[in-house]
């Protein structure tokens, strides 16, 4: 492991305090933020629900192809997919009970609400800009590990699966892993 993408475990991220943690006005320049690698991916938090009294929360997360998000469902957590860059499949169970699948390119959005079983799969390297309910920003800094270095070109961090059950439980959602979906019959 190379030594720069380590955090000095004394003075914490750089970007520790960027963020007001209340309702206030500020400006994020490019590449700022609340960075935290989780596998492969690089998720970013640009607002949090500390800024929205706990209504809403915004990141950004850069994905290299192939990573698959397991199935799971969030009992609280409503969630958002607006593709700025590559392809995604985004899996759902839509309102009939039936398991669907669309592929996203960029421009397009999709919604999950809370409760709903999905999963995400990165076909193309992808950048993501998700709003969510407030709070659940910050599971992506629970189950990864903060970073100062705001790119994919970095070690990926593999979460220990106490760890991993810690976040879910912390940010009320379940992991589904016996859930299948099946092959994509489309492109859209």
């Amino acid at each position: 492991m190379s030594f720069e993408f380590l955090i000095d475990p004394q003075q914490g991220p750089q970007w520790k305090n960027l963020l007001p943690g209340r309702p206030a006005p500020y400006v994020l320049r490019k590449g700022e933020g609340e960075h935290s690698m989780l596998f492969t991916d690089l998720f970013n938090v640009l607002l949090s629900g500390d800024e929205t009294d706990g209504q809403f929360g915004v990141i950004t997360s850069d994905c290299p192809t192939g990573d698959i998000i397991p199935t799971h469902s969030h009992n609280e957590t409503h969630e958002t997919f607006f593709l700025l860059e590559g392809k995604l499949r985004l899996y759902f169970v839509d309102t009939d009970g039936s398991k669907t699948s669309k592929l996203l390119t960029p421009g397009d959005f999709g919604y999950v609400p809370a409760g709903t079983p999905h999963a995400y799969k990165i076909e193309q390297a992808a950048r993501i800009l998700g709003v969510m309910t407030g709070g659940f920003e910050r599971f992506f800094q629970h189950m990864g590990t903060p970073t100062d270095h705001p790119t994919l070109d970095q070690p990926p961090f593999i979460p220990d699966f106490p760890r991993m059950q810690a976040a879910a439980q912390q940010h009320n959602m379940q992991f589904m892993p016996d859930f299948q979906w099946p092959e994509p019959t489309e492109s859209g």
